[in-house]
């Protein structure tokens, strides 16, 4: 489909982004890689008046070490943080992670912030930040604020991002000496997940079990109680609510919920 009429402005730094969204207002969306935003318009589910493109904004390309914290720019692409090797080192969790996204094409254009503000369920990166206990950075006219990712995500394809604000950085404390897991199920190699289970630190983030990304709260205090890993995966659907769909039945995503965050969790134990 075509999407409807539209500005295209672009620009080059985060100053001028946020004096175009300060000036649009809801009349804008931010273009960032492309693959959450296109596919929306083109089935005219959104149909912004402007489309603010901030590709060239170098800026917020970056992953460094900052005290505890690794920090990660918001337009960081999945294909450069799967190969980063400070990701690799202090968050191995989230460089596995983008290296799984879709297929070579998405990972070469998608980005970390970009997959957050869309806040998807069935998206790969919000199980990971909620795993990794991140911290959200935005910025705005009133300046910088921190949103913990398990405040971040407040309804299907909702954050608590104001129009005129920009997602610029993500910051998680360094997972060295934790471990960490990853298993989701596809249909095909290049889907979303039918279900998925991210493992850090004790925390477990969970992909397409409900209508926002989520963490398996009842498994965290299982095993934060000295569960074994059996007793605790067999929580990991308590409190969810899976879409229901002929391919994949809302019972059948809690058994796989259960399933993958068994294997998640002693992957996550072998690796500790």
């Amino acid at each position: 489909m075509i999407p409807a009429e539209f500005r295209y402005e672009r620009v080059s730094t985060v100053d001028e982004a946020l004096a175009r969204l300060a000036e649009h207002g809801d009349e804008a969306k931010v273009l960032a890689g492309g693959h959450s935003l296109l596919p929306l318009m083109k089935l005219r589910l959104a149909a912004p008046e402007y489309v603010v493109d901030i590709g060239p904004v170098d800026e917020l390309r970056y992953v460094r070490l900052d005290g505890d914290d690794v920090v990660i720019g918001a337009l960081s692409r999945y294909s450069d943080l799967q190969q980063d090797p400070v990701l690799q080192e202090h968050a191995p969790l989230l460089a596995r992670v983008s290296g799984e996204v879709g297929d070579r094409q998405v990972r070469h254009r998608g980005t970390i912030g970009g997959s957050l503000v869309h806040a998807d369920s069935a998206a790969d990166l919000p199980a990971a930040v909620l795993a990794s206990d991140a911290v959200l950075v935005a910025r705005g006219p009133a300046g910088e604020r921190r949103i913990p990712a398990a405040e971040f995500f407040l309804g299907p394809f909702t954050t608590p991002l104001e129009p005129d604000e920009l997602l610029t950085e993500v910051r998680l404390p360094r997972q060295t000496g934790q471990g960490w897991g990853f298993q989701k199920f596809t249909r095909r190699a290049i889907d979303w997940a039918m279900v998925g289970v991210a493992v850090a630190g004790g925390r477990v983030g969970l992909i397409n079990m409900g209508g926002v990304p989520l963490r398996a709260t009842a498994t965290e205090e299982a095993l934060a109680s000295g569960a074994s890993i059996a007793d605790a995966a067999a929580l990991a659907a308590e409190g969810t609510n899976p879409p229901d769909e002929p391919h994949a039945t809302a019972e059948y995503r809690r058994h796989l919920a259960r399933v993958l965050t068994r294997r998640a969790l002693t992957e996550a134990s072998a690796r500790s």
